[in-house]
């Protein structure tokens, strides 16, 4: 028993001779690789740091860049912006100034118009102050002729009633005078239509012999024929009718234009009336009986 522990104690420390020397070794041999390890760290752990620096400055170039985009797209949009002010600022100045111009041509144009109708008015004056001097001028002489010939008609009246018997003198006195009874101061306002009169309710002519006796183209004179006063108003007889005047005659008329001038009935609207050949376009109205 103890020959066996003595030879279990030899074997051990011949074990842990053997033993320590290789541990020695090994741990010699696994020093410099620690070493190598501990040197290779620090380098890791500063790439590490490197490489964590790094991708914080590409993050933070990253996050400029978005930053700059963001800032360039704003003032992108604020210029944008500005530009569609500046757009709208200029087209309203330019739709003001074309709206000021139309304004001033329409000015322009209605002054040019004022100024036309005024020369147009001072022209149509003109020509009207023309016109009634030439008028005048030919009523002055119309009137001058016509005193000429109502001198001569007077002359060539007198001497036929100085050859007349005296009866006869006496109704030529009482016709001028039924007839210069009824002269008009103002035919304008003296005068009365037969509607004014309310209608025509005389006798009227068959139109057939109204067509081959009356009418502008069946002139005839007064004097000779068969002649009354009725009313005061003077009444003569023509192809069978008597007819009488309701109307003063105008005063521009010639003194003796139942004598000397050509006359004629017409039917018009609704009634009769006696026309001087000398002033057309003036009726006087008649009533006509059998």
């Amino acid at each position: 028993m103890k020959l066996a522990g003595v030879f279990s104690t030899a074997a051990l420390i011949l074990a842990l001779g053997v033993a320590v020397p290789a541990y020695a070794q090994e741990e010699r041999h696994d020093q410099p690789e620690q070493q190598k390890a501990q040197q290779q760290q620090p380098q890791d752990q500063g790439k590490q740091q490197q490489q964590k620096q790094d991708k914080s400055n590409q993050q933070q170039a990253q996050q400029q860049q978005r930053q700059n985009q963001h800032n360039q797209q704003q003032q992108a949009q604020q210029q944008q912006k500005q530009d569609k002010n500046n757009q709208q600022h200029a087209q309203q100045q330019q739709q003001q100034r074309a709206q000021q111009q139309q304004r001033q041509d329409k000015s322009n144009q209605q002054h040019a118009q004022q100024q036309q109708q005024q020369q147009q008015q001072n022209k149509q004056q003109q020509q009207a102050q023309q016109q009634q001097r030439q008028d005048q001028h030919n009523q002055q002489q119309q009137a001058q002729q016509q005193q000429r010939q109502d001198q001569n008609n007077q002359q060539r009246a007198q001497q036929q009633r100085g050859n007349q018997p005296p009866q006869r003198a006496e109704e030529q006195h009482v016709q001028q005078s039924a007839w210069q009874q009824h002269r008009a101061h103002n035919w304008q306002s003296d005068h009365r239509t037969w509607q004014q009169r309310g209608g025509y309710s005389g006798y009227r002519i068959p139109d057939d012999r109204f067509r081959g006796y009356f009418g502008p183209d069946h002139g005839f004179r007064i004097y000779g024929l068969p002649f009354v006063v009725v009313g005061g108003y003077p009444r003569f007889q023509y192809q069978g009718y008597w007819i009488s005047l309701v109307d003063p005659w105008p005063e521009y008329w010639g003194n003796d234009w139942y004598d000397n001038d050509d006359v004629y009935v017409a039917y018009v609207d609704n009634g009769y009336y006696l026309y001087d050949t000398r002033y057309p376009g003036v009726g006087i109205a008649v009533d006509i009986s059998m």
